[in-house]
């Protein structure tokens, strides 16, 4: 689903992904028009603007969020600013890509968002982490972790590193298939909710250092 309030580029967005082969199953200019067509539609990714004429898109990423059937949410705006970038991600987004980027680095970022990787314009990875990291320096509840298995935490190890599930499986020698389970499980256990929540739990607890 892409949404944007720009008719002409929202038109040419959803364009490049049909050609590329991928369903646009719904368009939208509007935030909250977005978030009603969007619990019809269920589409598995959110291409989103953040400059919408009713809500945020920062809004809008949380209600999605927050719905019954959540989508991952690629953020594709023109702001590269740190503000925008840290809220759209606390807000649930999956990425976040710059409008300056190539029609191939856009297409490979729905992809990998749609298969659960974290995907950033290069540079704001970073940044996303330094703020994950900084989080996780202020003093903590005291709460003990659930326990994992060194399968599971060797996975986590890995994911927080930044390496898709492809990478992951060659790495370790096991079937695609195999290392989503392991990312479920451990999202289960840790009552996580995607790969973004799963990347800073993972750095909160040093392993990305590891």
């Amino acid at each position: 689903m892409v949404v944007d309030d720009h008719p002409m580029w929202r038109d040419g967005v959803a364009r490049d992904l049909a050609e590329a082969g991928c369903e646009v199953v719904a368009t939208a200019g509007e935030g909250r028009q977005a978030v009603r067509v969007a619990a019809a539609a269920r589409p598995d990714v959110v291409v989103l603007d953040l400059q919408l004429p009713d809500m945020t898109g920062v809004e809008v990423t949380r209600s999605l969020a927050a719905g019954d059937h959540p989508a991952r949410v690629l953020v594709l705006s023109a702001s590269a600013e740190q503000t925008d970038v840290l809220e759209a991600v606390k807000a649930g987004a999956s990425g976040y890509l710059v409008k300056s980027a190539s029609r191939e680095e856009f297409l490979d970022a729905v992809r990998r968002t749609a298969a659960g990787d974290a995907v950033f314009t290069p540079g704001l990875a970073g940044l996303v982490l330094g703020e994950y990291r900084r989080l996780a320096a202020q003093p903590a509840d005291g709460a003990t972790g659930p326990s994992l298995t060194p399968r599971e935490t060797e996975v986590l190890r890995l994911v927080a590193k930044g390496l898709s599930y492809r990478q992951i499986a060659e790495r370790l020698v096991l079937s695609h298939r195999t290392v989503q389970n392991h990312v479920q499980n451990t999202l289960s256990k840790l009552h996580l909710h995607n790969r973004v929540e799963l990347v800073r739990y993972a750095i909160e607890q040093g392993l990305d250092d590891a």
